[in-house]
This record gives C-alpha cells, sequence and structure tokens, in this order.
C-alpha cells in the first residue's frame, strides 16, 4: 500500500502539507497564494483538483492564505473545527455551505485506507489543532505551532514512522534579533513556538523504533536557519543518547520548494 507525503512549503511565510494514499489525498492548510500552491503541486507532479480536502490546523494566515482560492476553485470540502471556522470565515472569503465540514478536536474521520486523527496544540489561536495519519500499522505525525509538547501530545504522537516537526527558533537569536519585546515573549511563551533545543527534547521523548525521520518544520525566517537548527537538534539528542543517523535522520524544510515525495 502506498502512503507519501511532501512538506510543500514550511516557514514563517506559508506553511502547506500534502498526504496520500493509494485511494485518497489531503492537503494540510495552504497558507500560500492560490497560484503558489498551484506551482508546488506541479513540482511534486500531482493534480489539486484529485484531492478529497483541506485539512486546516488554525486561522492564522500563513496557514490559510490560500484555503479559500483553493477550495472554491476545486470544489474541495475544507475541515475544521468550529472555533477555528469561525476565526477563520471572515478571512477566507465565501465558501459554499457544501464544501464546510467540522472537524472536532480529539477525534478521528476514516477515509477509505486513511484514518486521520486531530489532536489540540498549545497556540495563540481559537482552537489550534495538529494531526496525526494512520494507515494500517504506518503513522505519520504533523506538529507546529505549539509552544511546548505536553505529556498528552507525547502520548498521542509517540513512535511514528515519520514526524513533520516544529524547530522554530533559536532562543538566543531571538532574544538579540529585531522583535520588539513583546512579540518575542509571544514566541518565547506556553502559546508560542517550540525551539530547536526542546523540539529535540520532545524528538528524543517520542522517537520509537520504528521512528524514520523528522522533518525540522516552520523554522523562522528572522530567528533560525537550517544548518543551525540541525545541528542544534542534533546536539541535543546526543546529551539524550540518540545519535542522528542511526536511530533516525533529520531532514529540512523550506519555505518555498517541496520536499521530495517520501513513503511512511
Amino acid at each position: 500500500m502506498s502512503f507519501q507525503f511532501s512538506v510543500l512549503a514550511s516557514g514563517s511565510t506559508g506553511n502547506a502539507i500534502f498526504v496520500e494514499t493509494n485511494t485518497h489525498s489531503f492537503l494540510v492548510d495552504a497558507g500560500l497564494s492560490g497560484k503558489q500552491m498551484e506551482a508546488l503541486f506541479k513540482e511534486i507532479d500531482r493534480d489539486m483538483s484529485r484531492l478529497d480536502g483541506i485539512l486546516v490546523t488554525h486561522e492564522h494566515s500563513d496557514h490559510i492564505k490560500g484555503v479559500g482560492i483553493v477550495a472554491r476553485k476545486y470544489g474541495l470540502p475544507i475541515y475544521a473545527n468550529e472555533k477555528t471556522w469561525q476565526a477563520m470565515s471572515p478571512l477566507i472569503g465565501q465558501v459554499p455551505t457544501e464544501q464546510k465540514f467540522t472537524f472536532d478536536m480529539e477525534t478521528v474521520k476514516t477515509f477509505g485506507d486513511l484514518d486521520i486523527q486531530s489532536f489540540g496544540v498549545s497556540h495563540d489561536a481559537a482552537e489550534p489543532m495538529f494531526y496525526v495519519f494512520h494507515q494500517g500499522e504506518k503513522k505519520l505525525v504533523l506538529i507546529t505551532d505549539t509552544g511546548y509538547v505536553s505529556d498528552r501530545m507525547k502520548g498521542l504522537i509517540s513512535n511514528a514512522d515519520a514526524y513533520v516537526f516544529e524547530s522554530n527558533h533559536d532562543v538566543q537569536m531571538l532574544r538579540m534579533g529585531r522583535y520588539p519585546w513583546n512579540i518575542k515573549r509571544r514566541i518565547l511563551s506556553d502559546v508560542g513556538h517550540v525551539s530547536n533545543e526542546d523540539a529535540a527534547i520532545a524528538m528524543s521523548e517520542v522517537a520509537g523504533d520504528r521512528t524514520k525521520g523528522f522533518y525540522l518544520a516552520h523554522l523562522s525566517q528572522d530567528n533560525n536557519m537550517k544548518d543551525l537548527a540541525r545541528m542544534a537538534v542534533a546536539q541535543t539528542l546526543e546529551t539524550k543518547g540518540i545519535r542522528v543517523g542511526e536511530q533516525f535522520q533529520l531532514f529540512d524544510t523550506d519555505p518555498k520548494k517541496p520536499t521530495a515525495l517520501t513513503a511512511v
């Protein structure tokens, strides 16, 4: 059975992830323009009209910028929880009622051979949630935009085959950077974003014997760099007794270029 994904775009400027099996495919968030989304799909040789829907994590613009445009053009269902719908509706334009679906937090929806599980995260949005995709024994976890990874989250996401995992900022870069203090405080808070080191600690606690890789996601444009994130995560993992490349791999994501379609 086929079960693949691509991180189409990830970062401060826009986020979108594509997940597919033999029978179904979904877009998680569409935080770029409609034209940009179409270009990204061309790069992975996929057709947006064949999507089964768009799953929304929360209403921040870097996750919903293209949701309304793409859904209207291709007649796609949009799935989000009720509070996210309320916050998002004024921002994405009119969407036909028959394309609007509720996906409650902490529930599972089944689409053929794919079970999609939603779970809450800690972020300054109406009711932010992310997703675990299950196909048989295979498990893919998407988790970004959270100020911390709680024990409850860890229990839900543990021992997945692959993770798209937030590694948002380097704490020193953020503290010394150009952002005003109120923004810095927000990012560092429990409803902000996970730092490189905190991401690595959480990774060490959720990785299992079947975990093959972590995709470092949602890197801050101003307060992180790919090489720095990878190095900081690897160094922190080493203090936990995990050598990257032996137990699992670390992979980059990019705000403009999709990762190759990868089997879970």
